[in-house]
């Protein structure tokens, strides 16, 4: 079995464009998380997927296998199901391109967690770390999700969920950490996003609302920081200085 890990890069980022190139300690930011998903064993190779030149010649200069995408997809999902087509495995993670400080345990939790599976069902595993901030629950930029009793995902809203009608609720954080089977992103591609997804702006719920699975899995609390502005890239070089 093939697993290929993948990094969505584009350039035109609305809070901070042409992140993936700024530089980290000597080092453009999606270097740090190529390098961070090189060190999972399971993942046969690790791609760069963009639709900038910009980037392209950057990973060409220092060696990272990269591949050119169109520049419409409004997903990171999205941009792997053209991934498809050109790079041939049987899974696909896909590792977000603003995380330099992703950790590898993480990758690899949600990679096995589809690997693994046999249920037919499942198209796709998610990793998720428990609230422990309430802020967090109540913040609408952050996805929560409910789980099933087994494991799978119930439901994602970036409202609190559950509801805690009878006392204190337990909510947990989705993360864009996701793996697919190849043929879990040729039924994303194939079908078109339902209600709900389209009212939350959560990729996942396509399959949900579809009828297909998604196996949560959790991950180790760890201190990755996204980089959505340029005040998270001063953190990471801070945090990245002291590492």
């Amino acid at each position: 079995m093939k697993v290929v890990g993948i990094i969505p890069c584009r350039f035109g980022a609305s809070r901070f464009p042409g992140k993936s190139l700024a530089d980290i300690h000597g080092k453009p930011m999606m270097w740090h998380v190529h390098r961070q998903a090189s060190k999972v064993a399971m993942l046969d190779e690790t791609w760069v997927a963009t639709d900038d030149d910009r980037i392209a010649q950057a990973c060409g200069e220092l060696s990272l296998p990269v591949v050119m995408t169109h520049s419409d997809h409004p997903t990171g999902t999205d941009r792997l199901v053209e991934c498809v087509s050109m790079i041939d495995a049987d899974i696909y993670v896909n590792v977000q391109g603003d995380e330099p400080m992703i950790e590898p345990e993480a990758i690899e939790l949600v990679a096995m967690a589809i690997v693994e599976n046999r249920d037919d069902r499942v198209m796709a595993s998610n990793g998720y770390q428990d609230i422990a901030d309430p802020s967090e629950a109540v913040d609408v930029n952050v996805v929560k999700v409910a789980l099933k009793v087994d494991g799978l995902a119930l439901a994602y809203s970036r409202l609190p969920i559950p509801f805690p009608r009878g006392g204190t609720g337990l909510y947990r954080r989705q993360l864009g950490l996701y793996a697919f089977r190849r043929k879990g992103l040729e039924i994303f591609g194939d079908h078109q996003p339902g209600p709900v997804e389209q009212a939350e702006g959560v990729e996942m719920l396509r399959f949900i609302e579809h009828g297909f699975e998604v196996a949560m899995v959790k991950t180790p609390a760890d201190h990755a920081v996204s980089v959505d502005t340029p005040e998270d890239l001063e953190r990471v070089r801070s945090l990245m200085a002291t590492d």
